[in-house]
């Protein structure tokens, strides 16, 4: 493939961009902040080195409000995901504008509730960029960041994909006309919801995407990696474990947008939809909103 992405753009009523194309990098982590936060402080520390100088210049407060990320303000977030006060959760959402998108974006959520209200704590993060750094970084380099952002990262499930990014989920806000346009058309778009789906996936998967991250229990549950390697005998699929019984998986050389007026889903990316269908994430039954809306686009791949 080569490098040929849509622009994508979702707008509020007043105009203002909601969402815009780029690619979301996301982890899913079945342990609280207590155990994981000095792995994902590195993680995003080796974000902002990789991103351009000033790319994160917001952040959310506690009381909601939004505040720029000055020094004082870093120390508000180093507080916030190294120390550790006896709480509930942990929330850290910084952004490129005060209400995003020009295409950065970075949000850690950390939850620890104890049976028999939920069977498991957890963790989700995730890092954002616009796609014209992927572009100028090229896809071998952008693969190279997402490994060291993952390296220490001891999750079940991860991913990077072409998507449509925004501040916090803010997509759902945006135009649903347009949305339900591009998610008919591009089914290689993410549609990133890490702060609702990260304190009830558990240890599910999302679906497959152009870089796939397994970790225990999930890849037990497939059958390990040589079970993966003969169910996914394709060329384009690379393999690369990691350490603490880790895989990437990467299904092609660069993020597939899958526009279908031009082009098949390309066999890889369906034969992994359908190895994962069995242990993807399901709502409530009582969920038919966004949820449920959600959970349709993550079948998508495999009906």
């Amino acid at each position: 493939m080569s490098a040929n992405f849509p622009t994508l753009r979702l707008h509020y009523r007043d105009g203002a961009v909601a969402a815009r194309d780029g690619v979301v990098v996301a982890f899913f982590i079945p342990h609280d902040h207590r155990i994981v936060t000095q792995a994902c402080w590195r993680a995003l520390q080796a974000y902002v080195r990789a991103i351009p100088p000033q790319s994160l210049n917001w952040y959310g407060a506690d009381d909601g409000d939004v505040l720029e990320l000055d020094a004082d303000g870093w120390e508000v977030i180093r507080k916030r995901m190294v120390e550790r006060p006896s709480r509930l959760a942990w929330h850290v959402d910084l952004s490129d504008l005060p209400g995003g998108t020009g295409g950065y974006q970075f949000e850690y959520h950390s939850w620890r509730i104890e049976p028999p209200i939920r069977d498991a704590s957890a963790t989700a993060m995730s890092f954002t960029f616009p796609t014209e750094f992927l572009l100028e970084q090229g896809p071998q380099r952008m693969r190279a960041l997402v490994v060291e952002l993952a390296r220490e990262l001891p999750f079940h499930f991860g991913y990077a994909s072409f998507a449509l990014a925004s501040r916090s989920g803010s997509w759902t806000a945006g135009d649903w006309k347009v949305l339900e346009e591009y998610s008919a058309r591009y089914l290689g778009v993410d549609l990133p919801a890490v702060a609702s789906l990260g304190y009830v996936i558990g240890t599910h998967a999302l679906g497959a995407h152009w870089l796939t991250f397994l970790g225990p229990p999930l890849l037990d549950r497939l059958g390990g990696i040589e079970a993966l390697r003969q169910a996914l005998p394709f060329p384009e699929v690379s393999f690369l474990p990691m350490d603490h019984e880790r895989l990437l998986l990467t299904l092609s050389e660069w993020p597939e947008a899958i526009d279908i007026e031009t082009s098949a889903v390309p066999p890889q990316y369906r034969a992994l939809a359908c190895l994962l269908k069995p242990f993807m994430y399901e709502p409530g039954e009582n969920d038919t909103g966004i949820g449920s809306y959600l959970d349709r686009w993550r079948r998508r791949l495999c009906p």
